[in-house]
């Protein structure tokens, strides 16, 4: 009887893979309607703490994009860094002209926000003037093509286009964060595809001007980690359509987290949000956990069953996360693919256990409850 539940579980997972594979192959939306002609005045927001490391290649790449730069209006915020970024940026919006760079004050933490970014992001978007609103974090890279990709991606009542990240890789452990990022991508693909309600992306999304007005920004959000995904609610709520389009254009990329705590820190604050996503969600997300019970389960009541069907679940992810990468023009190595669920099994254990720790979030070296 045990052994059929456990089946059961390890089906619906077979079959969840199906169903993403089918839909990536038949039913893949590609949001990008080519339109050189088609340059509105847009407006780049990041915000930036202790980020003295990283800004340098994200600047550089800002520099590079395809864009006419008098279409373009670079925000940035400095969040009481103690480190070179204030410093960093003051340099690089001295050198263009279309840089608008803010500092915010001890006194205005929490002003709008108890979120740090969400609260920056508040200050930012109240200097906006453009037509769209282009997101990424102060630790990332964008694709020279990000703006026109990310217009083009706008058709009807469109509110929000989030597009794809990549985990610049650095080692086994940062290989295998890049492959839990397709995942969890590849995922939100398929169900923004199917109209479901997902989430923002916080370090590569687009907000029209319309829509971000509307659902009142990130100044009249509520207080939370993510605060990628309130924003989409919001946007949602005013009736707009969120699109995700993976492609080359849109990718962005981002570093991987630099040890296991840190890891366990991010995972902890989406988790938050994860707990706060519709009851089908919960239960989707709580299976992918229960896959790993019920085939640790049947690999010891039927070991050839239960290696079976582990295997197959491997070659089948495995399938399924090498096409979203191929989609957004890059190729996985089958070797890390083959191996990945031993990682997955272990973070996947060690984010449930941590975020029921009665410990507090760390986040950019602020600490929340």
């Amino acid at each position: 009887m045990i052994s059929w539940f456990f089946i059961g579980i390890l089906g619906l997972i077979l079959i969840q893979f199906v169903v993403a594979i089918v839909r990536i192959h038949f039913f893949w939306k590609d949001h990008a309607v080519k339109n050189e002609l088609k340059t509105p005045h847009v407006s780049i927001l990041v915000a930036a703490r202790n980020e003295e490391k990283d800004l340098p290649d994200l600047l550089e790449s800002l520099g590079k994009l395809d864009y006419p730069s008098d279409r373009i209006q670079f925000l940035f915020v400095d969040d009481q860094s103690t480190d070179r970024t204030m410093e960093i940026l003051t340099d690089w919006c001295g050198r263009n002209s279309n840089s608008t760079l803010l500092s915010i004050q001890p006194s205005q933490s929490a002003f709008y926000n108890d979120n740090g970014k969400a609260n920056a992001l508040a200050f930012l978007s109240e200097k906006a003037t453009g037509d769209y609103y282009f997101f990424t974090d102060a630790d990332c890279e964008v694709n020279p093509n990000w703006i026109r990709e990310g217009i083009n991606s706008f058709s009807g009542n469109t509110g929000m286009v989030i597009g794809i990240t990549q985990v610049k890789t650095s080692g086994l452990f940062g290989r295998f964060q890049e492959i839990d990022w397709w995942l969890t991508l590849g995922f939100v693909k398929v169900a923004t595809d199917l109209n479901m309600k997902t989430t923002g992306l916080g370090n590569n999304m687009v907000i029209s001007k319309e829509a971000y007005k509307k659902s009142g920004g990130f100044k009249n959000l509520p207080f939370s980690l993510t605060e990628d995904l309130e924003i989409s609610r919001a946007i949602s709520r005013q009736g707009f359509k969120i699109a995700h389009q993976v492609s080359p254009g849109m990718l962005v990329f981002t570093n991987p987290e630099s040890g296991l705590f840190n890891l366990l820190d991010q995972r902890k604050r989406w988790m938050g949000g994860v707990m706060t996503l519709p009851f089908y969600w919960k239960l989707i997300l709580a299976l992918q956990a229960a896959y790993f019970v019920a085939l640790l389960g049947l690999i010891l009541s039927n070991p050839l069953l239960g290696t079976g069907l582990g295997l197959m679940k491997i070659i089948l992810q495995g399938i399924f996360l090498s096409n979203i990468a191929k989609r957004a023009g890059v190729k996985i190595s089958w070797l890390y693919l083959l191996v990945f669920d031993f990682y997955n099994f272990n973070t996947t254990l060690l984010t449930i256990l941590y975020y029921f720790w009665p410990s507090k979030t760390i986040w950019k070296s602020r600490i929340y409850p």
